[in-house]
């Protein structure tokens, strides 16, 4: 990877305890930083993270982009200039080792955001549920129809310039932090692609796509974030 300013990894975790090292240990040793956000984790995730030299903040709110939120309020802080955010499940079922892969459309071809895909030749059996899968569906094909977008996922593996997403103002605190990056990459008409990754089944039981309640809503956040944009 070329490496001129700091490129730096937000994962919010909640109760990793058995994944997140591995995902850690599997990040390129290149990266500035490594940040954990333990989302009011109440197993060893915190401590396990800090044996494998991450930096570890603690987000006492539970949901998905408070977390994302919080690794980003720790960005501000620092006095260096981070080039890059990359972000990633704790689970294990992203492969960190193929963050390059994602890191070289920005670095060398210059986009502004690049979405790790899903595809399905890629991924492991049961690893996505049906309704992770038609959820993904639905909403990249309203997205289509709505703003002619190009995206075939909403998974969570990503990268993008940090001043982009600085511009993008971001907000939702739960279930819709993915999708609302991708609308409003749309809207500030970032230069984006998709870069195919492969996908493994997670260690541990999902919080969201693994009960019917989080399955539920995740699917109306999601919704609600694209009709909200097409109202506009």
């Amino acid at each position: 990877m070329i490496q001129e300013k700091p490129i730096r990894v937000i994962i919010p975790a909640f109760n990793e305890e058995a994944s997140i090292g591995l995902v850690i240990d599997d990040i390129p040793s290149d990266i500035t930083e490594i940040i954990v956000v333990s989302n009011r984790s109440t197993d060893q995730t915190e401590a396990v993270a800090k044996q494998h030299g991450a930096t570890v903040l603690n987000e006492p709110r539970r949901g998905y982009g408070y977390a994302c939120l919080k690794g980003l309020n720790y960005l501000e802080r620092l006095n260096d200039s981070t080039s890059i955010v990359v972000f990633l499940d704790g689970d294990y079922s992203d492969f960190p080792e193929e963050m390059p892969q994602l890191l070289k459309p920005i670095e060398t071809g210059d986009y502004d955001f690049v979405i790790g895909a899903r595809a399905s030749s890629l991924r492991e059996k049961g690893s996505m549920t049906f309704p992770q899968i038609f959820g993904n569906w639905l909403a990249t094909n309203l997205m289509r129809l709505f703003y002619g977008a190009k995206y075939t996922d909403l998974g969570p593996f990503r990268a993008i310039k940090y001043e982009k997403l600085k511009a993008l103002n971001m907000e939702d605190k739960t279930y819709g932090w993915t999708v609302e990056m991708q609308l409003k990459a749309l809207k500030h008409k970032l230069k984006y692609t998709e870069v195919k990754v492969n996908y493994r089944n997670r260690i541990g039981d999902s919080k969201v796509s693994g009960t019917i309640k989080g399955a539920i809503f995740a699917g109306v956040k999601i919704i609600g974030w694209i009709f909200k944009y097409a109202i506009k």
